[in-house]
């Protein structure tokens, strides 16, 4: 980074400090270190602050002097990203500007069955708060402990019950942020119909704070459920479980909110390396599958609902075994299981991580033959998938034998071995970011699979509201592709 570079990083900070205050600048090295990471450990960045407004009008603030002096910023929620979104380039180059202090939940009205929050709230703090209410915020993640409604807006996330309820896009009633250029978009108002031209707020869903800052959401609630069950399914193969979901669905309607697919191998290495967790069977199944029933209404216990299901499909042979948690606390440790794949991964050693998606239907078959031609490929490899089968988005890792050095491994054999992983996807009519966004680590290959049009049409929006490329530089649209600073 350049002398001038970082004499306009230093007027920024010193601006900032002066017009927010002394809690809005963070230069600690070691009050900054934890977040310069991404969670998978692959991105590494370098930041002489984090800039952190408490308002909508401190990011503004923040926002206009960091166009003035020149200076990128990379906002950043709960840093949780699994594709590098939000960690800061290497080279320093850029400020953090972190929204955690914005964790004010301002609204909930159970009568509109909205709630109106701030970015930096912890989805799990807006759990207990609609649920206290009586309501409840419909999605949910393994990482909903530290991620932030504002992270999850900006890459448009999606979790385990987007079967029912659809992803963030879907739960997003309204929002307010800051634009590249400081002034505010107001669009916190839930309206059911408004044609006033280019739809800013759901442009800003999923664009990864390259557009902008999300700074408030007006979300969807839907009632607490009162009754659920929690039941493990075991099937012979990802076939006979998209079958046994539609079998189930059939008998059920919208009952079921969760239909997760595992396989032993993802199983494995959960019980190998989380504590305190066991397995749902007593034998070894080729795949599992987590199902969450709710309740329609009180005549049939949740329970006794979701038993009288899986016995359809146990008898019809699309499944071997079957079972129900007795309790609460079995529900937890069941989903424990579940949300725990990942973080299992990353002990076992270096994966790359592929979220996908292909139509429905096809997604059983793609899970099978995707995996043996990866394996052919790159011999020493397991290639495996699990995740959300109903909506047609799985999680497909490409796992390294044991032992080897981890850098190495992933310019050797990972990168190539993704690239076949995505030209299947795309060969199949999928596409290569279901849920996760495209962050760092997607980049080169959304330029690559994408056709023209797409490519031109992010790259007119992105240097239409971002002339300058100082918003998240580096994410979702490659370096080369950005507009330069002033």
């Amino acid at each position: 980074m350049t002398d001038t570079a970082i004499a306009r990083q230093t007027r920024l900070i010193q601006a900032v400090r002066t017009a927010l205050g002394d809690k809005a600048v963070v230069t600690d090295p070691h009050d900054i270190a934890p977040w310069l990471d991404d969670w998978r450990g692959r991105y590494h960045g370098a930041s002489a602050a984090i800039l952190a407004p408490d308002t909508t009008e401190g990011v503004a603030t923040i926002v206009r002097l960091a166009g003035d002096y020149g200076v990128p910023l990379v906002p950043q929620g709960g840093n949780t990203s699994m594709v590098g979104g939000a960690t800061p380039p290497g080279d320093g180059s850029a400020l953090l500007l972190s929204l955690r202090r914005m964790n004010r939940i301002r609204s909930i009205d159970p009568a509109a069955k909205l709630a109106v929050v701030e970015a930096g709230v912890i989805l799990e703090t807006l759990h207990d708060a609609a649920d206290a209410q009586g309501m409840r915020f419909p999605l949910t993640l393994g990482a909903r402990g530290s991620a932030t409604i504002g992270g999850l807006t900006s890459t448009n996330a999606g979790g385990t019950q987007v079967l029912r309820f659809g992803t963030m896009r879907s739960l997003v009633a309204g929002l307010a942020a800051v634009l590249p250029d400081g002034s505010i978009h107001d669009g916190l108002a839930a309206l059911k119909k408004d044609n006033r031209g280019y739809d800013l707020t759901h442009l800003l869903v999923g664009a990864e704070g390259t557009l902008g800052v999300v700074t408030a959401v007006t979300l969807r609630l839907v009632p607490a459920v009162h009754d659920r069950a929690t039941g493990w399914l075991a099937v012979e193969s990802p076939g006979d479980a998209l079958k046994a979901l539609r079998a189930m669905e059939a008998q059920s309607g919208s009952a079921i909110e969760s239909f997760e697919l595992v396989p032993k191998v993802a199983l494995d290495l959960v019980l190998q390396h989380i504590p305190g967790t066991r397995p749902p069977f007593a034998g070894a199944h080729a795949w599992l599958v987590l199902v969450d029933y709710v309740a329609q209404s009180g005549n049939v216990p949740a329970q006794a609902a979701l038993e009288d299901l899986m016995q359809g499909v146990l008898a019809t042979g699309l499944a071997q075994d079957g079972v129900v948690a007795a309790s609460e606390a079995q529900a937890g440790a069941f989903w424990r299981l579940r949300d725990s794949i990942s973080e299992a991964e990353r002990a076992e050693g270096p994966t790359m991580a592929h979220d996908i998606s292909v139509p429905v239907d096809a997604m059983p078959d793609f899970m099978l033959y995707a995996a043996s031609l990866v394996e052919a490929a790159f011999p020493g490899v397991h290639a495996s998938a699990f995740g959300h089968l109903g909506d047609g988005n799985v999680h497909f890792h490409v796992n390294a034998p044991r032992g080897v050095d981890a850098a190495r491994w992933r310019a050797e054999v990972g990168e190539p071995a993704s690239h076949m992983v995505y030209d299947l996807v795309v060969a199949a009519g999928g596409s290569i970011s279901a849920e996760h966004g495209i962050g760092q680590m997607k980049r080169e290959e959304l330029a690559r699979l994408s056709s023209p049009a797409r490519m031109a049409a992010l790259r007119a929006i992105k240097t239409g509201l971002d002339p300058h490329g100082l918003m998240n530089p580096g994410k979702l649209l490659g370096l080369a592709e950005s507009p330069s600073a002033p």
